[in-house]
């Protein structure tokens, strides 16, 4: 791992154990969290393009980690972390829908490297996804796709089982929201 991936990883779980461990509550921690961080970060770095997008993953990487470290609900975490992404990024000029993507997908990964469930957290990131995407005014459709898109892209990279569990998860409607996959998920 590079030092500065390894710095805002750190960081990242860093401020999620301390914001739970201060408040006890991991969704409003993870949401304030993750926003608070992409933030400051994309202000002190100005990160755009595939840097942004290696921010926005290493930023969910600790932020998952963290909330591991404490015994934290994963699937709560992932969803609030979604919500945090849309919220520290709607100022920026990006890809909405690829960051949703990247995000899910590094959500994914994440809780795999902890031994979380990848299909409850694949369906957790597309919660949060529509739920960001509600409070944002952006197309819910669009960023449930995005969304559940990005985890079977993800959850293919660990194992074709993995795949294909998370693409069971998230295929069907979510939160009152038709999910369609779009392929490839190369």
């Amino acid at each position: 791992m590079a030092e500065k991936e390894k710095n805002i990883v750190d960081s990242a779980k860093e401020g999620i154990v301390s914001a739970i461990t201060g408040t006890g509550e991991i969704v409003t921690a993870t949401v304030n969290t993750v926003s608070g961080t992409l933030v400051n970060l994309i202000k002190g770095t100005g990160a755009v393009g595939t840097a942004f997008i290696g921010t926005v993953t290493d930023v969910l990487r600790g932020t998952i980690h963290g909330v591991s470290d404490v015994g934290g609900d994963l699937g709560a975490a992932v969803k609030a972390a979604l919500v945090g992404v849309l919220r520290g990024t709607k100022d920026v000029a990006v890809d909405t829908m690829q960051t949703i993507g990247a995000s899910a997908s590094a959500a994914v990964k994440g809780v795999a490297e902890v031994g979380g469930d990848v299909a409850t957290t694949a369906k957790s990131a597309v919660e949060g996804a529509i739920q960001g995407a509600k409070e944002l005014g952006l197309n819910v459709e669009e960023a449930a796709s995005a969304a559940a898109t990005g985890a079977v892209k993800g959850a293919s990279e660990i194992s074709s089982a993995a795949g294909e569990a998370v693409r069971k998860a998230v295929t069907g409607v979510i939160s009152g929201v038709k999910v369609v996959l779009k392929e490839p998920f190369k």
